[in-house]
């Protein structure tokens, strides 16, 4: 059995500007992920949350170690399905993932969750208990772009992600026509630092001190919150016309 291994994860709130800014800085120095497609691809995660909004509260009260599941694709492509928990203790995350079909995705959504227990898969099979004994359902789809940038050294990753924005009217991550609703203010993005060993100078250097503001709160926290009138929790409000 393979030990976890925790990685670093410092998240910042940025303007665009401050975000072309970075980009010229860093484009001498790290590489884009080569799974992009001119520069960058699009994310859509359904999350899920147990019958007490646990990843959520738990969130919200700053637990230290606490776990959240997804299940994410990429460009609303069927070529990777992927079942992913995280977890996290403080600043450090760990993720681990297992591909599932598109039927099975259905079948999850469905409520149909005992092919899980017939997987090779811990996590799938950890993923049934969770869906069975502590009622996980959907909670909420979140999607944006990402630009995804690498350096070698520290194995560092540094990503964009703009547009961020939860989808309404359903869970099947493959419907596009789903409508969504921006989750940040129009000028705002989210910039993630992760690293497993050590931030190199060169990072330190050019991305941290050009950052505004460090965040603790999640996408799935920014998305539950702009669909929380779903929920019955409060009325709907964009926040561009709040006085």
């Amino acid at each position: 059995m393979s030990m976890e291994q925790y990685r670093h994860e410092l998240k910042y709130i940025i303007s665009y500007p401050e975000y072309e800014a970075l980009r010229r800085l860093m484009l001498p120095y790290f590489r884009l992920d080569p799974h992009a497609v001119n520069g960058e691809y699009m994310i859509r995660s359904l999350y899920f949350d147990d019958y007490y909004g646990s990843a959520y509260e738990e969130k919200e009260m700053g637990i230290y170690a606490r776990k959240k599941y997804r299940i994410r694709i990429y460009n609303y492509s069927d070529k990777s399905i992927r079942l992913e928990r995280k977890k996290k203790q403080g600043k450090y995350i760990y993720k681990e993932s297992a591909a599932i079909s598109k039927d099975e995705f259905y079948r999850i959504l469905d409520g149909d969750y005992s092919f899980l227990l017939e997987s090779d898969s811990n996590l799938l099979k950890e993923f049934y208990i969770e869906c069975v004994s502590n009622v996980l359902r959907p909670r909420v789809i979140v999607d944006y772009e990402r630009v995804p940038f690498m350096l070698e050294e520290g194995t560092v990753r540094v990503t964009f992600d703009k547009k961020v924005r939860a989808a309404v009217g359903g869970y099947d991550i493959f419907d596009e026509s789903l409508p969504t609703l921006s989750s940040l203010e129009g000028d705002r993005l989210i910039m993630e630092v992760k690293y497993t060993e050590f931030l190199p100078q060169l990072v330190r250097n050019i991305v941290i001190p050009s950052a505004s503001e460090m965040i603790a709160a999640s996408k799935y926290v920014i998305c539950c919150d702009k669909t929380a009138f779903l929920h019955k929790q409060q009325y709907y409000c964009d926040e561009k016309y709040v006085l």
